[in-house]
């Protein structure tokens, strides 16, 4: 299975340092209106008596928006569409906000939200022409609970997204500064960096072990005499997780990647309805990814303990 290790031939260098030489951080932050707000204390003991109970063992909040609205589903989508493909391109990096990206995926990266941040101005400009509409039925809706000092003026300025890539080495001017200092931080980065690759295990892990768990599940056993229900997206996602793992993967775990290459031996060539249509190729497929799923199943529940068998350095 291809990998960025396989591209470098470094197979000398350790996990992390193929993540410090091959990878860039990258920041993304996405500006959000929110439209959820508590109530203040006195809006809180009004309800309260409603239900003839005391204001300060009540949590009590009001939605702004109607976020059902279709202008409003349309903003959301396109914020799901930027976090679904910065972690799709990307690998957990134990600092909030920041993951690791390759380098070669910079430009692509910066192509792509550079668009998917014109599709969402343009999703905001759409949802501020509904805003009056919008605010109507808020008024309508929270009755006395409504303020307009909770409403902005725009919506045009509150739905954004950033991003940046912030250096995550140790500062150069620290080696001449404070040879000792330098020294740590190079020691507290390379910490980072391992526990990079063990958050990069964790998360094929577990998103393989969902996409396994799930079809097995659905291929297996029957739904009132008939067997069970189930999308191509349920093929098709095992499908998109190979060519995500060929492309991110660092070559840490032999266990992990035989693992993967067993369910890819599995599903290679099957399509959906082939699995429909074919009562025995639906049976040989659910016995093949119970046994891994079985496998993959108890990694997890031995996470804690690290049991994924890592190369050796």
């Amino acid at each position: 299975m291809s990998s960025v290790l396989e591209e470098l031939g470094t197979e000398t260098a350790s996990p992390a340092q193929r993540l410090r030489t091959t990878m860039a951080a990258v920041r993304v932050a996405i500006s959000w209106f929110g439209v959820r707000k508590t109530l203040t204390p006195q809006q809180k003991a009004q309800a309260a008596d409603a239900f003839g109970a005391e204001g300060q063992f009540l949590s009590a909040g009001k939605k702004l928006l109607d976020t059902s609205h279709p202008a409003y589903k349309a903003v959301t989508t396109v914020r799901g569409r930027i976090v679904s493909f910065w972690r799709g391109i990307s690998l957990p990096y134990p600092e909030p906000g920041i993951r690791l990206i390759r380098q070669d995926d910079i430009q692509a990266l910066n192509v792509q939200l550079t668009t998917l941040k014109a599709e969402l101005a343009e999703a905001v400009e759409s949802l501020d022409r509904h805003y009056a509409e919008l605010k109507r039925a808020a008024r309508r809706r929270l009755g006395s609970l409504y303020s307009e000092a909770d409403y902005p003026v725009s919506l045009s300025d509150l739905f954004g997204v950033e991003w940046d890539f912030p250096s995550v080495e140790p500062p150069d001017y620290l080696r001449q500064l404070s040879p000792n200092l330098y020294q740590e931080e190079c020691r507290r980065v390379q910490q980072r960096f391992d526990e990079a690759v063990r958050l990069a295990e964790e998360a094929f892990l577990g998103e393989l072990a969902k996409l396994v768990g799930h079809l097995t599940e659905r291929l297996s056993g029957t739904e009132d005499g008939k067997p069970k229900v189930f999308r191509d997206s349920a093929v098709e996602n095992l499908s998109e997780f190979f060519g995500r793992f060929r492309q991110l993967n660092i070559g840490s775990s032999d266990q992990l990647d035989r693992l993967v290459d067993q369910v890819q031996a599995v599903v290679r060539g099957v399509k959906p309805q082939e699995l429909r249509d074919k009562d025995s190729l639906r049976k040989y497929v659910a016995t093949e990814l119970s046994a891994v799923q079985a496998t993959l199943d108890g990694l997890l529940v031995d996470r804690p303990r690290r049991n994924i068998l890592r190369r050796p350095k």
